[in-house]
């Protein structure tokens, strides 16, 4: 006992996390002690300093370059920038979460879209709190995120996993309005991550029994060891790779992402559809870039066949979707192909080019999802796509903004898709992927059919009686509207800053 050395914890460096999970249980405790009238003021403005705290937890400490906690966490150039981009984005997506503020008949709806509604509905709803528990559960995924992408020991990242994940799979369930589509998407989320999550752990235990450990640096050493089992090895990886190919919405583990999206309410479809895609592939490049490089040979064929499949069926099956919010799962989908098409090319610019790419769509799908939950009638979202015909005509501001959000997902030059695209593909010719960046350009035609569908429904054709309105937006909706789309526009016009600054972040340490 004497000779016991316990691990040295930086607690400077643990601050962001640690900033989020206290917060997080002072909510959870705020929400059974305080009366229902504050619960919404104080737990927004508590969520939202709490990841405004974080942030600036993470710029201070911007240079450090440690393992800590018994090389349990690394924290080093890419997790501090893409813990600052998970901060931002779950900033942005805690403000379109705020303006749902209202229960309306036990729905989960913005006051803005009161408006909407039957004086009967309004007064029903008149001085109901929202489902205020969302914001507790919010600042946890974010908590479970930061610590996702600063795993340097598979079990560790498990153990995040799980802390981001299973919040999730309760804000999925609270769109009440539309109450049995929402508890479903939850329930397939639940158990296809269950799954998931089962096939994480099973890998953990087979890379264990060939490495001894499960710090990314000690798997990174036995790669290199030609003496032990590769059926372990990889067995091991196949099965790791299973459950972060989930997370990042990868073909042939993307199929719970169309129906989640639909179904969960429209500002968590977008906290997931931003920052749980950061999360996870923040994951998958310091496992295949640190643990695994050694065989990069080996997976480098296997992953870009599922790069392919994933950019063939988000393009092809965007075509046929007539739902809004699933055209955008699918484009999602896509977007994850071109993100692993970045990866794949395992050398420093595919690192910065896919963190770029993080970043730029992350402020592009919140600016997306934040229209949707604008075109609105007395039934709620107006998400069909023939109900957007005319909006052009109706609502000319709110259908340009969609517009350039669509051209910027098509990758038209000027937006951040563009300048995104380009970096992954250019990163992807260097690391000699360029048969990757051969099918990235066709799936890129193929996918902009449908972008461009709905921007000709919304500006050629003439609204008709069951043409929604769109709902004017509250204050924090306009300032998420407004930072999405002035970052995409940033990002395609001069994006030499966060280029520079992603090159400089893209260092691992073991």
């Amino acid at each position: 006992m004497e000779n016991l050395k316990l691990p040295g914890i930086d607690y400077a460096a643990l601050s962001p996390m640690l900033i989020l999970f206290g917060v997080a249980c002072v909510g959870v405790l705020l929400e059974a002690v305080m009366p229902r009238r504050l619960r919404h003021p104080v737990q927004l403005t508590l969520a939202l300093l709490a990841t405004v705290g974080a942030l600036i937890a993470v710029i201070v400490g911007h240079d450090k370059r440690i393992v800590t906690i018994g090389g349990a966490i690394a924290v080093d150039g890419p997790t501090l920038f893409l813990q600052g981009a998970i901060l931002v984005l779950g900033l942005v997506s805690l403000l379109l979460i705020g303006e749902r503020s209202v229960e309306r008949g036990g729905a989960f709806v913005s006051q803005a879209a009161l408006t909407v509604g039957s004086q009967k509905d309004l007064r029903q709803a008149e001085g109901q709190p929202g489902s205020t528990e969302v914001y507790p559960l919010t600042v946890f995924a974010l908590g479970g995120m930061l610590v996702f992408v600063a795993a340097n020991d598979l079990l560790t990242m498990f153990v995040a996993l799980e802390v981001f994940s299973l919040p999730l799979y309760l804000l999925c369930a609270l769109a009440r309005r539309r109450r049995l589509l929402s508890q479903e998407a939850a329930v397939k989320y639940f158990l296809l991550g269950s799954y998931a999550s089962a096939f994480f752990l099973f890998g953990i235990a087979l890379i264990y029994g060939y490495a001894g450990g499960v710090q990314l640096g000690q798997v990174h050493d036995a790669v290199t060891s030609p003496q032990r089992s590769q059926v372990l090895l990889f067995g091991g990886l196949a099965l790791v790779a299973m459950g972060l190919l989930f997370k990042a919405a990868l073909a042939p583990f993307h199929v719970w992402t169309p129906d989640v999206y639909q179904g969960a309410p429209t500002p968590v479809t977008a906290l997931m559809a931003a920052c749980t895609k950061v999360a996870a592939f923040g994951a998958l490049l310091r496992v295949l870039y640190v643990a695994f490089d050694g065989v990069r040979w080996d997976f480098q064929p296997v992953l870009g066949t599922i790069a392919v499949l994933t950019m063939l069926v988000g393009a092809v099956l965007a075509v046929t979707q007539t739902d809004m919010k699933r055209l955008l799962a699918y484009s999602s989908i896509a977007n994850a192909g071109y993100l692993l098409v970045g990866v794949l090319a395992l050398n420093k610019s595919g690192l910065s080019s896919t963190m770029f790419y993080l970043v730029a769509y992350g402020f592009s799908v919140l600016a997306a999802f934040g229209i949707v939950t604008l075109v609105r009638d007395a039934d709620g979202e107006a998400t069909h796509l023939s109900r957007w015909a005319g909006l052009g005509r109706r609502s000319p501001l709110f259908a340009g903004v969609f517009t350039f959000i669509l051209l910027a997902f098509a990758g038209i030059p000027l937006t951040s898709g563009f300048t995104s695209k380009f970096a992954v593909f250019g990163a992807a010719v260097e690391g000699s992927q360029t048969w990757l960046v051969i099918f990235g350009v066709i799936t890129s035609m193929l996918i902009a059919f449908p972008y461009l569908r709905v921007v000709v429904m919304m500006w050629l054709s003439e609204p008709g009686e069951t043409t929604p309105t769109v709902s004017v937006p509250g204050v924090m909706t306009s300032a998420a509207l407004a930072i999405g789309v002035l970052a995409t526009l940033a990002l395609g016009v001069v994006p030499g800053p966060l280029l520079t600054l992603t090159t400089d972040a893209a260092q691992f340490v073991r």
